[in-house]
């Protein structure tokens, strides 16, 4: 049966009965995962190259490193 015929058949359904179809379909959706967009799955990808063995530097190491850029930049 193609979608064109089933939407037909809809049509000539009782409206109690549309409803209760419309809630069948609603549910079969719910449980099909739902495929994250493009655009999230190459950012989830991107996170994964940015990652490193090292531990993330200390708040006092941020302040040098923050410091010396100053430093270069003003000097």
């Amino acid at each position: 049966m193609s979608l064109q015929e089933l939407k037909e058949q809809a049509r000539q359904l009782p409206a109690s009965d549309r409803l209760e179809l419309v809630r069948a379909i609603i549910e079969s959706l719910q449980d099909v995962p739902t495929q994250l967009p493009e655009r999230s799955r190459i950012i989830k990808q991107m996170k994964g190259l940015l990652k490193t063995d090292k531990p993330a530097p200390t708040d006092e190491q941020v302040e040098f490193m923050l410091e010396e850029c100053w430093v270069e930049k003003y000097l």
